[in-house]
């Protein structure tokens, strides 16, 4: 009997030595992985957020609040690349001339093989020169094998997607201001851990007024569509 006993009370030591043990490292678990996570997500928002940039480059500085037509745009729009050689000097500048005016008196030239309005500013077609090629969104932002599907997908969210919105403000100017925000709360990506750790989680977030998640942007205050982590 007092073997016994001993076994029961040596099982009841090593579960709470487990129970201890848990204690510890289940919470040390947890923030290694969503550390993982959040890098993860933080660096697909940070996508979405260069293809937004250029979308609004091409779109009366207006954000898009569609992941098909943000899609479509780095998958099928070209943007401008300049290839500036040479610069103005200060006696050029002084005697009025601006980038697009030499341009436009050189292009002039090439046509008429005329050589008067060189002469006169001191141009050289060989020395000043403004080349415009297009490039691929994809091209210009993203590194090859971009995936530009990925972009409306939470990683480690089993297929959901960021949510996206935009609203447009009007300034004391009278211009138009257009906020951005993409945003994905904790139970999308890190949902299958620890359910207490969450609940830990989004309780310090909230005593300290701040989103449940990841985000960049805000809809209520511009703030050059920053990460809620950066």
């Amino acid at each position: 009997m007092k073997a016994v006993l001993n076994i029961v009370l040596a099982a009841i030591a090593v579960f709470l030595l487990y129970i201890c043990y848990e204690s510890v490292m289940g919470p040390v678990r947890f923030e290694e992985e969503k550390n993982i996570r959040d890098k993860a997500v933080q660096a697909r928002l940070l996508d979405i957020r260069k293809a937004q940039a250029e979308y609004s480059n091409t779109h009366d500085r207006q954000y898009t609040d569609n992941f098909d037509s943000l899609i479509y745009f780095v998958k099928n729009q070209k943007l401008p690349l300049v290839f500036k050689k040479g610069v103005l000097t200060d006696a050029q500048l002084e005697n009025g001339l601006t980038e697009a005016k030499a341009i436009a008196i050189i292009n002039r030239a090439k046509k008429t093989g005329k050589t008067d309005e060189l002469k006169k500013y001191d141009l050289d077609p060989e020395k000043f020169s403004r080349d415009t090629t297009w490039v691929a969104v994809m091209d210009t932002i993203f590194p090859k094998g971009f995936n530009a599907d990925s972009l409306r997908y939470v990683p480690f969210g089993g297929g959901k997607q960021f949510e996206m919105d935009t609203l447009t403000q009007v300034a004391r100017s009278g211009a138009p201001i257009c906020l951005l925000e993409v945003k994905t709360p904790y139970e999308v990506y890190l949902g299958d851990l620890d359910k207490q750790e969450i609940i830990n989680l989004k309780d310090q977030q909230q005593q300290l007024n701040k989103y449940c998640g990841l985000k960049i942007g805000d809809l209520e205050t511009a703030n050059n569509n920053a990460g809620n982590w950066e």
